[in-house]
């Protein structure tokens, strides 16, 4: 871009605040995208290119057609993967089946729980459950299978095949193990069954785990009311209200927002008793085991332990961590003094405040959205020679006026796809920060081209105002580098298969890219090239950044055995069925593995989400963490803008995707010890 282009485009970028205070420092043009308050253009005669470019998409109805036309192509690729000689051809049909469903799934996954308008999600919901079903019955398609079995029982075919071809034939050919390929016609057909029952399921405990709960307003003290929502003669409570001050409303909202819902409670039991007869049809010795199958931790039993080595390495630490809350307790509350668990994400941040004087006020400033996203196009440009480019939108492109479109363009390989930012809060958002992939990237025989990977970043961050941009709190700007970390795993995955592409990869590998970047996002030398004030350009002090990472250390042991508690809970659920409750078992590992008294009437599992996605899984933070601390140790902590360095990890991890098994890039490339996992913890505090 000329000088006087780039001048042209800072100006028409400036946000009002630039006319009020000169002496504001110049971003560059993502920063200024990310810095301007939207200004909306409407133009009357652009035409709508419906969601994502897809033309259909300009009307919910559009999802119904798009549907159809997936189906229709199924039948086909169907037909010629059964029908072709066996050899690669086979699997790239299978590629191309799985990509043309998935086109559909992934987009309407994405448009059932973020789209404003109703009308959309209850279209994408029922696109969600007629491609789900589809895949389910193509899982058991006894000739589809037949097909990728002689191709796998030929060793002269196998001896032929590329390294990543041979790759995803096996993992196809996993798909059909583990719906239940090999029994007969009868129990497959329960298999099937209980696939689409699991669907419903699912959703219905996901949709239900974040549903507010209500107590009548009369049953809680008069002067607390204003700490939540009122509806009516009720008080609505949507959340644990975890940082407030006040013990008395930390409790009730605890005590409320986690109180039993039997309707709710029978959905998860049921769930939990259908993956289990699930996965025991299909051969496996319970859910866990099926669902770790090609995993870098392989069983349950390597997974509980890790998490016993975890909880003994941490025990001191965890334990000195708790007197400390205790005793601050009894500072802020002699009355009240024993330590609950809605006591710990407060008492852990007061601590932290006390010690390191880390109010967010002192960093916001500093923060803008804008400059990180400067300093994210600047680390991907030192590291990987990539840089993020911000362009216009169509007309029916995006789902809300504030959602940002970037290209991702390599300075040598061109564009490699799209990020949308969906950064904004608005009404019915869901408050989670998130990846979607839209598309994946493969690389399309039938055309010759790479198909462009395609994903949406979604958070919830405050809006600008007239008086300033968005500014994100340190905790806001680690949480935007971490999802970054995934959209740049989809981005740079360059594998010839989309069934591999990015983070369609084991789920305890899947997260290493993203908690990398926190590590970045920590690290003075990246923070110094972006953190700058938005009205004076001042740098953040390196004294604020060392007091932000010291201040992590405190009550970091308690912090983790809460997630290996969370973790152990996932696995006890999905191994042999107890004689026992969901809610006795999880009283009787929260005493175990956490610590903290379990509350009485209530039932934390009905909020614990993750069961759906990470279901027998949720392991895969801490584990993933450990690899990211290796990654970051042996590659990045001297110069963590190394570009050799960002290149090695590129082409050794981030572009195979899936397409290599997980353990074997990590151990292949780095250097690792028989107690690897745990000690990387343990250095950690």
């Amino acid at each position: 871009m000329s000088a006087c282009k780039r001048l042209l485009y800072v100006v028409k970028h400036r946000s009002l605040w630039t006319h009020v205070r000169r002496n504001v420092t110049t971003w560059s043009p993502v920063g200024a995208a990310f810095n301007a308050k939207h200004q909306k253009r409407p133009n009357l005669f652009e035409k709508n290119v419906g969601l994502f470019g897809v033309p259909e998409l300009s009307c919910p109805a559009g999802f119904q057609a798009v549907t159809d036309r997936a189906l229709k192509n199924t039948e086909r690729l169907v037909e010629n993967a059964c029908s072709c000689p066996p050899g690669v051809e086979t699997v790239e049909s299978f590629d191309q089946l799985s990509d043309g469903l998935c086109k559909v799934a992934d987009l309407a996954d994405f448009v059932k729980v973020a789209h404003p308008d109703p009308a959309f999600r209850e279209a994408a919901e029922k696109a969600c459950i007629e491609i789900g079903t589809v895949v389910e019955k193509l899982n058991t398609n006894v000739e589809l299978c037949k097909s990728l079995k002689i191709l796998l029982d030929s060793p002269d075919i196998v001896a032929k095949l590329d390294a990543d071809t041979r790759r995803v034939a096996e993992l196809f050919l996993f798909d059909f193990e583990i719906s239940g390929i090999h029994l007969d016609d009868k129990l497959r057909k329960e298999a099937v069954a209980l696939h689409v029952k699991l669907l419903d399921l699912n959703n219905e405990f996901l949709v239900g785990s974040h549903l507010p709960n209500r107590i009548a307003r009369s049953a809680i003290p008069e002067h607390l009311h204003m700490h939540f929502a009122e509806e009516g003669s009720f008080i609505q409570i949507g959340g644990l209200h975890a940082d407030s001050p006040d013990d008395l409303v930390r409790e009730i909202a605890y005590m409320i927002y986690l109180h039993p819902n039997a309707d709710l409670m029978e959905c998860l039991e049921e769930l939990l008793k259908c993956r289990y007869k699930l996965a025991k049809l299909v051969g496996y010795e319970s859910y866990g085991h099926r669902a770790l199958k090609g995993t870098m931790a392989k069983t349950p039993e390597a997974v509980m332990s890790f998490l016993h080595l975890l909880t003994e390495k941490l025990s001191d630490r965890t334990a000195a961590d708790f007197t400390m809350m205790r005793n601050m307790k009894k500072k802020l509350n002699p009355r009240n003094s024993e330590l609950m668990p809605w006591d710990h994400p407060y008492l852990s941040g007061v601590l932290r405040a006390e010690r390191y004087n880390i109010e967010p006020s002192l960093y916001t400033p500093y923060l803008s959205l804008g400059a990180c996203m400067e300093g994210l196009n600047n680390l991907f440009s030192q590291l990987y020679g990539v840089s993020l480019m911000s362009e216009h939108a169509s007309a029916g492109e995006v789902w809300s006026e504030d959602v940002r479109k970037l290209a991702v363009v390599h300075e040598t390989e061109g564009l490699m796809g799209y990020i949308y930012c969906d950064f904004f809060h608005r009404q019915d958002k869901p408050h989670q920060d998130c990846h979607f992939t839209i598309r994946g990237g493969r690389r399309c025989t039938e055309t010759g081209q790479y198909q462009l990977p395609v994903v949406v970043l979604m958070l919830s961050l405050p809006h600008p105002t007239k008086r300033a941009p968005t500014l994100l709190t340190p905790g806001m700007m680690e949480n935007l580098f971490h999802e970054m970390g995934h959209a740049m795993h989809s981005m740079l995955g360059r594998t010839r298969y989309q069934h591999v592409t990015g983070t369609r990869c084991a789920t305890d590998f899947a997260e290493v890219p993203s908690i990398l970047m926190e590590y970045f996002a920590t690290d003075y030398r990246v923070i110094s090239q972006f953190a700058r004030h938005y009205e004076t350009g001042q740098r953040l002090p390196q004294s604020l950044v060392a007091r932000l990472c010291e201040s992590k250390k405190v009550c970091g042991a308690a912090d983790t055995q809460l997630q290996i508690f969370y973790a152990v809970l996932d696995q006890i659920y999905h191994g042999q069925p107890q004689n026992q409750t969901t809610t006795e078992i999880l009283e009787e590992m929260q005493q175990k593995f956490y610590g903290l008294p379990y509350a009485p009437n209530t039932a934390w599992q009905l909020r614990f989400s993750h069961l759906i996605g990470y279901g027998a899984k949720y392991y895969s933070y801490l584990m993933s963490r450990a690899v990211a601390s290796m990654v970051w140790k042996q590659c990045f902590v001297q110069d963590p803008l190394n570009r050799d360095m960002g290149e090695r990890y590129r082409r050794q991890m981030l572009a195979h995707g899936g397409a290599k098994e997980p353990m074997l890039m990590v151990e292949g490339n780095f250097t690792m010890s028989n107690t690897f996992f745990p000690k990387m913890f343990e250095e950690s505090f």
